[in-house]
């Protein structure tokens, strides 16, 4: 509250200033000046900041010949058609009847008309911003997304131009995500609201609204990326408008793969493997101790915190079991290297990768939770080839067979590195049907009961 008192005391003069002639605007001013109505808006920063670049005037309420208020009406009202709770868009105090009156200019108090004018704006705004990030994005809370652009993105920006476009409906509804995910949800739930519901659950449409609101959170603009879903075992290549579909092994329950979005930059082919300390102290320490042999068995080595590589003997794992964080284990690359032939590269806090594996029989499985979290992938060979010919550097293609092939390292370095997004959809479209897919990680519970708590 003490930020919002601040901003107000920083603009508000100016604005003042430009609205003193005017008696309309004014009142627009000494409202928005009162710290107990900006408390009621939702976005109280993004009005301000779209009202000062209106000079304080009136936007829905001055009988203007335009049919943009009555849109704008019909989109608070409809907001279930769009996997968004009608609720939270002042929907009380702007009631489709009283707006209607106003609009016909039928309601003459002027401090309510200007009141009722800023609280359609912040719905307008809150409208937009949950459209845009959702209503419960993990990343941005509603006082990050207040305080201006986030990736490029501010609402009131996006309010101002859609009021001086020919179609206002069309230039709101572009905020939406873009990727091909979202639109077939969106296209699904306006098909079964056309159909009235009819034969559709409710337990159908919380799933619709869930799934909506994980692809909002997701800021990837561009035509081609990966899409990695984890309930549904696939991974997905978009470029130039076609998609190609792989199967992929996720984490465990007990080690799941992370929701995230990064970029690919590059790919490695014959890679070493160097296992990340839980694994190595958890599972293959015990390994090694009860069997010399495993470290020799599956081209294991091990080195001391300066990077040698260190001689195996009975004294010298006592002291790695007594001290295992001194210690770090590598695999050489070959056929039977954890991370297979090629790993994609990608900046990501959880020490994850997506690559290729030695163990190809487990994609035959219909369950496929079975990493530490790395992502791997069914032909990855195919992968890799298909990132060079989106990139323009067909040329790379037989170097990338030699070198998959005979496992030779080298990287393969992306002129236009792709985006690659991890999500969890538990509900999509596949040939024009609903799946549904087992919420593995059981993360549909909890968004589920936001979205019922705030109907």
């Amino acid at each position: 509250m003490k930020a919002i008192a601040t901003f107000v005391v920083l603009v508000f003069f100016n604005l003042v200033l430009q609205a003193q002639n005017s008696d309309k605007t004014t009142r627009i001013a000494t409202l928005l000046q009162d710290k107990t109505n900006l408390s009621k808006l939702y976005y109280p920063k993004s009005v301000l900041r779209f009202y000062t670049k209106d000079n304080m005037g009136y936007t829905w309420f001055e009988g203007s010949n335009s049919d943009q208020p009555e849109i704008a009406v019909l989109l608070l009202g409809y907001a279930d058609q769009f996997g968004l709770s009608s609720s939270g868009y002042h929907c009380q105090e702007l009631s489709p009847e009283k707006l209607m009156a106003i609009i016909d200019s039928k309601f003459n108090d002027s401090d309510e008309r200007a009141w009722l004018d800023i609280l359609m704006t912040d719905a307008l705004i809150t409208f937009i911003n949950n459209l845009h990030f959702g209503k419960y994005n993990p990343k941005y809370t509603s006082s990050d997304i207040d305080a201006g652009y986030i990736n490029g993105f501010c609402s009131d920006d996006k309010l101002s131009f859609a009021l001086s476009q020919n179609d206002f409906l069309r230039t709101i509804l572009e905020v939406q995500p873009q990727i091909h995910a979202y639109k077939q949800l969106q296209d699904h739930l306006n098909t079964l609201y056309a159909n009235d519901l009819v034969n559709t659950s409710q337990s159908q449409i919380e799933k619709i609204v869930i799934n909506m609101e994980r692809l909002r959170w997701i800021n990837t603009i561009s035509e081609n990326y990966i899409l990695v879903n984890i309930p549904s075992y696939s991974l997905e290549l978009h470029t130039n408008k076609i998609q190609r579909d792989f199967k992929v092994i996720v984490g465990k329950p007990s080690t799941p793969s992370p929701i995230l979005e990064s970029v690919v930059t590059h790919f490695t082919t014959a890679p070493d493997w160097k296992v990340p300390q839980s694994i190595f102290r958890k599972e293959m320490l015990p390994k090694i101790l009860k069997n010399s042999k495993y470290l020799t068995d599956h081209h294991y080595s091990i080195y001391d915190r300066n990077g040698n590589e260190v001689t195996i003997n009975p004294a010298r794992l006592k002291e790695i079991s007594r001290n295992t964080s001194s210690y770090s284990v590598r695999q050489s690359s070959g056929c039977d290297n954890a991370l297979g032939a090629v790993v994609f590269r990608f900046e990501n806090t959880y020490g994850i990768y997506l690559h290729d594996t030695s163990q190809k029989q487990l994609f035959n499985k219909e369950e496929r939770a079975l990493s530490h979290g790395c992502v791997r992938v069914e032909q990855a060979d195919k992968l890799a080839k298909l990132l060079l010919e989106n990139d323009r550097s067909e040329d790379q293609l037989p170097i990338l067979e030699n070198a998959m092939a005979n496992y030779k390292r080298k990287d393969f370095v992306l002129k236009q590195p792709i985006p690659i997004i991890i999500t969890y959809l538990t509900y999509s479209i596949k040939n024009g049907r609903p799946v549904f897919y087992k919420d593995i990680y059981h993360l549909d519970s909890g968004l589920i009961e936001k979205v019922i708590a705030n109907k």
